[in-house]
């Protein structure tokens, strides 16, 4: 079987060593790919949509699997639909529950899932006069895709009206934040939830839990992800009879009612309160870096579990009763300002984790970082201590000029 794998990210890097173990693939590429791909497959250098579907055929892909969201929402699936080629994924129409947060609130309020507050707004002073009659705190999100970084948590007026004039005026993400939504803050805790679709029913994977602020302790500014655990400590058995009942059941009646079935990956972004658990918002793709701590645990071969979704089956996910730790290395001054280029060394004395390389490529014989999350270590261990302890351990072996990462990750 010959496999396509959108990305170049440590999610990337999961899916590929995951699959990799199978030996009815014979063939894996990778669009960009990173520096751990290269050792499974061929990294191709190709982004346009009309590129990557050109090279499917002539290279009789079997089937392609997309990372990041970008893809999915500019409709990849729906131009390799055209030319019945697989892809595990949902149409542009069903990614736009991602692409667009004005869009996904219509469809939660509509389908009474359990959600925050919000309203949206096209036009910076209708927007403006809003905030005057809010409580603070409150959430102001780029309605677009902004890589993960266009949510900002407002604890002030003055701070809410410098964010609209940031996203709608100056346009800092572009076309993503000329439309935004408004929303209640919801306090507590956060957690994460990967869904695989076979169409019609939805099967969850174990809650995991992400690190979104760069600094230790959760202060900083909000990245892509520093790091992740599962199955999350937080989740208990009631947070996810609420999930089910409240969240995943009535996303299940709208997506038949909008005739959304789609075969893929649904993840559910949560937040955790006094009151419940609400949804904040759905990616329609493997999340990362939760990826790598549920492949880490998944026991099902990952390829019979996309297969059986493909042909419309239901499928029973099976995780290792251990826990799992991902720890993210990154370039100095992420999320901000980047230095790359920079060899990465150590990998050699990595004794109790795996190494998923993110953004670092090969140049000649040297791994060189090229992007703000460099590199993923990932241990599993009976405890979350144990987990903690290989990765922390083989961390310290690995260096890159100006690396940083958190070191609380897993603590509990």
């Amino acid at each position: 079987m010959r496999i396509l794998i959108i990305g170049e990210g440590g999610r990337e890097s999961a899916l590929a060593t995951k699959l990799q173990k199978d030996a009815r693939v014979s063939q894996m590429f990778f669009a960009n790919g990173n520096a751990t791909t290269d050792k499974i497959g061929k990294n191709i250098h190709l982004s346009e949509i009309n590129e990557l579907r050109d090279f499917a055929i002539k290279e009789k892909v079997d089937l392609t699997i997309v990372g990041p969201e970008a893809p999915l929402v500019a409709g990849l699936k729906d131009e390799f639909k055209k030319h019945d080629l697989k892809v595990f994924g949902p149409t542009q129409k069903v990614a736009s529950l991602e692409g667009s947060k004005a869009f996904s609130k219509k469809f939660m309020k509509t389908y009474n899932i359990k959600t925050a507050k919000a309203e949206v707004f096209d036009a910076y002073n209708d927007a403006k006069e809003y905030l005057q009659t809010q409580q603070f705190p409150l959430v102001i999100k780029a309605s677009g895709l902004a890589g993960g970084k266009g949510v900002v948590i407002c604890e002030t007026l003055e701070e809410a009206e410098a964010t609209i004039h940031d996203f709608m005026i100056r346009r800092i993400f572009g076309d993503a934040g000329i439309r935004v939504v408004i929303e209640e803050y919801l306090q507590g805790f956060e957690a994460s939830i990967i869904a695989f679709s076979n169409g019609e029913k939805l099967f969850p994977c174990v809650a995991a839990k992400d690190y979104k602020k760069a600094g230790n302790g959760d202060t900083g500014p909000n990245t892509g992800g520093m790091g992740a655990v599962a199955p999350s400590p937080e989740f208990t058995a009631e947070h996810f009879a609420d999930f089910e009942k409240n969240i995943l059941e009535p996303t299940v009646t709208g997506l038949k009612g909008e005739g959304f079935g789609f075969k893929g990956i649904i993840f559910f972004g949560l937040m955790i309160t006094k009151n419940g658990t609400y949804l904040l918002e759905y990616n329609m793709r493997f999340g990362d870096p939760e990826t790598q701590v549920l492949m880490a645990l998944m026991e099902n071969n990952l390829l019979d579990v996309i297969n059986d979704c493909l042909d419309g089956k239901d499928i029973q996910l099976k995780f290792k009763d251990e826990k799992a730790v991902c720890l993210v290395m990154c370039s100095g001054g992420y999320p901000r300002n980047i230095e790359t280029g920079f060899e990465i060394v150590g990998e050699n004395k990595v004794k109790h984790s795996t190494i998923l390389y993110a953004g670092a490529v090969k140049r000649g014989d040297k791994v060189v970082s090229n992007g703000g999350r460099v590199l993923n270590i990932v241990a599993t261990g009976a405890t979350y201590d144990d987990a903690r302890k290989k990765v922390y351990e083989d961390a310290s072996h690995v260096h890159f000029d100006y690396s940083f990462y958190r070191e609380d990750i897993g603590k509990f």
